[in-house]
């Protein structure tokens, strides 16, 4: 039994004030003479003892009268909780794409909110975590508010980011009994290792009804020439196989082309389109089936056709470049250092000065302004160079600097793998190739990122300081190297040019970071939009001489087609999809971490949970038994008074 005002009982005490009263009370019998007393001693006898039963009589009913009007007075209460303790619930409720299906009931979130508004306690107090907002501290009327409202969003929001917002509302609480809960379908991509510091937690799993999903993993262009291209679309099958599976494909809303398919369990597939060259085209690829997801069987995705990127060389003749910058993706141009147009400089995605002797003021300058300007440069020295005029281009653009010459046979033997450079490249690291040679080469001082290096860890190709400069530390020419026969050179200038601009994609994605480079020019205060016909955004962008670089994350949230504006003129279309993370049908077990980890709950629905809480704080009062009792012991004294004849 627990009290609201336990400082009550401290009355208690005064009940020592009847019991003295009645063992100290100085009423006497009187002594009465009569003649003849023979036959009244019996009767004075029983008299006396009778009146001695009665005051013990009055005395019980009286402590117990006093007695139960203090204890009516403390509030005693039968509970699990303390009733001075206030009831907090922190509820994350997973409202990502992946809890957009069907379970037994419906909808899954929608049937995960509707179920937290039905048993949720209405004098509790709660603060709700989505994947998108944080409400804290809230009612239930405002709960019910927010829950009826609640969207499904692309954003993800991991087990760690949400532990840790449960210990940072503890810390934050005091004299509060909180519950942790925690509904999700928990995807695999929510996996966190649990430590005895992890807060404890009920975990309800949401599942779907269906175990199968198909979904467009991924779409990429291929035979590509002036009349038409192939579309590659990559399908991804988790579950049975199946057959006839319609896909189709628009530009835009005008159907070009539908087709039927069969694919095997759990694999990959891809399918082609061949279609007709436009000069913009905005595809839209959909699968017509029955599955877990709907959200990843539209994709979305745009080409423009006219793009290539601009590279020029500077300096000796090199072949190799020619091969390498194809001009169905660059616009390759090689002049030699007397014949430069330096009207055409600015306008280049990449500069390659290819083995000159020195670098002349004017193309310095010119070269400083191009590198400020977002280009990129790619710096191949000569055998013989005059170390002061390319130290002097360093300095202007705080790059380090290049020291004498070295001479000495080296064979190239590192290659960085976490380099940008080399994405994609490699399935896996290479530990057999035959090393290219130099026989001469010019180190470079300075906090550079390597991307080659020699056998000594000196650096071969480096990029300096994360500037769009590379620095190549020896010739290429046959003479003095046979780095041009090594495997190397094709995906290392290949990516030089990819990276120097990066042209709108074909598709970005949703909730992830994105870097998209335009070219135009803004004036003072200008910038560019986002937008379609549902809504419009302005990103973070960094203005260049020529071009505009984008950054976008947090918006825009919906897959679709936008447009990049400037003023109200078009610029350029661009597409946005869904995470393909969330296709996902892999879910951590959590009977396995209840096992492993003793502050996890499983619990089997909601309603389960929030009983099981309401019944934790139910809160028997026993105040109104003790009244009675009072008036009981009144009417008890008062019939032992009326009554009771001694």
């Amino acid at each position: 039994m627990q009290f609201r005002n336990p400082e009550i009982l401290y009355f208690l005490a005064l009940l020592i004030i009847p019991i003295l009263v009645h063992l100290f009370q100085l009423q006497k019998f009187v002594k009465i003479p009569f003649t003849n007393v023979e036959f009244l001693q019996k009767l004075q006898q029983q008299t006396r003892k009778s009146s001695r039963i009665k005051k013990w009589l009055i005395l019980a009913s009286r402590l117990l009268l006093f007695l139960a009007i203090i204890f009516a007075f403390s509030q005693p209460y039968f509970s699990n909780k303390n009733i001075n303790k206030k009831q907090h619930n922190f509820i994350y409720l997973d409202n990502s794409l992946s809890t957009n299906t069907n379970g037994e009931k419906g909808n899954l979130l929608k049937i995960a909110a509707q179920e937290i508004i039905e048993h949720a306690n209405d004098k509790s107090e709660f603060s709700l975590l989505t994947n998108s907002d944080f409400y804290k501290n809230i009612s239930k009327s405002d709960l019910k508010e927010i829950l009826l409202n609640i969207q499904n969003t692309p954003k993800k929001l991991s087990l760690e980011t949400v532990l840790l917002k449960i210990n940072q509302e503890k810390k934050n609480k005091t004299n509060t009994s909180n519950k942790n809960i925690l509904i999700s379908d928990f995807q695999s991509n929510y996996n966190f290792k649990f430590t005895n510091v992890t807060p404890d937690f009920n975990a309800i799993k949401l599942q779907a009804s269906q175990k199968n999903n198909l979904s467009i993993d991924s779409v990429f262009i291929s035979n590509k020439n002036s009349t038409n291209f192939t579309v590659n679309v990559v399908v991804k099958n988790q579950g049975a196989a199946k057959d006839n599976v319609p896909i189709a494909i628009f530009n835009k809303d005008i159907l070009l082309s539908k087709q039927s398919f069969p694919i095997l369990k759990d694999t990959k597939k891809t399918i082609q389109f061949t279609i007709q060259n436009t000069k913009e085209f905005l595809g839209k690829l959909t699968l017509t089936f029955n599955d877990t997801f709907t959200f990843d069987n539209t994709y979305f995705f745009t080409l423009n056709n006219n793009q290539k990127i601009r590279v020029l060389t500077i300096g000796n003749e090199a072949n190799f470049l020619a091969k390498i910058f194809t001009e169905n993706e660059f616009e390759f141009t090689k002049t030699a250092l007397q014949n430069i147009n330096y009207n055409t400089i600015q306008e280049q995605q990449l500069i390659i000065l290819n083995e000159l002797e020195n670098i002349p003021e004017i193309l310095l300058k010119s070269l400083v302004t191009f590198s400020k300007n977002g280009g990129s440069i790619v710096i191949i020295p000569r055998k013989k160079i005059d170390l002061n005029s390319y130290n002097l281009f360093l300095r202007n653009l705080n790059l380090g600097k290049i020291e004498p010459k070295k001479i000495d046979t080296l064979k190239i033997t590192t290659i960085n793998y976490k380099h940008p450079i080399f994405k994609n490249v490699f399935l896996n690291k290479v530990t057999n190739f035959q090393y290219p040679k130099v026989y001469s080469y010019y180190p470079i001082l300075g906090a550079n990122s390597k991307i080659v290096s020699f056998e000594n860890n000196t650096d071969f190709i480096t990029q300096l300081r994360n500037n769009k400069t590379y620095y190549v530390a020896s010739a290429l020419n046959k003479s003095n190297s046979n780095f041009l026969k090594s495997p190397l050179i094709v995906p290392v200038f290949y990516n030089f040019g990819i990276l120097s601009f990066q042209y709108p994609k074909l598709a970005y994605t949703i909730d992830q970071e994105n870097t998209i480079e335009i070219e135009t020019s803004l004036g003072k205060d200008a910038i560019l939009k986002i937008a379609n016909n549902n809504t419009s955004l302005i990103p973070l962008q960094q203005n260049y001489q020529n071009k505009v670089i984008l950054k976008t994350k947090e918006q825009p949230t919906t897959a679709g087609f936008y447009s990049i504006l400037k003023g109200n003129k078009k610029i350029q279309n661009i597409a946005f999809n869904y995470p393909k993370e969330e296709s996902l049908l892999n879910f951590l077990d959590l009977n396995t971490l209840s096992e492993n980890n003793k502050n996890i709950t499983i619990s089997s629905s909601i309603k389960e949970v929030f009983n099981e809480i309401n019944k934790n704080n139910e809160v028997h009062w026993l105040w109104k038994w003790f009244l009675a009792l009072a008036i009981v012991s009144l009417l008890l004294e008062i019939l032992i008074l009326k009554f009771y004849k001694p």
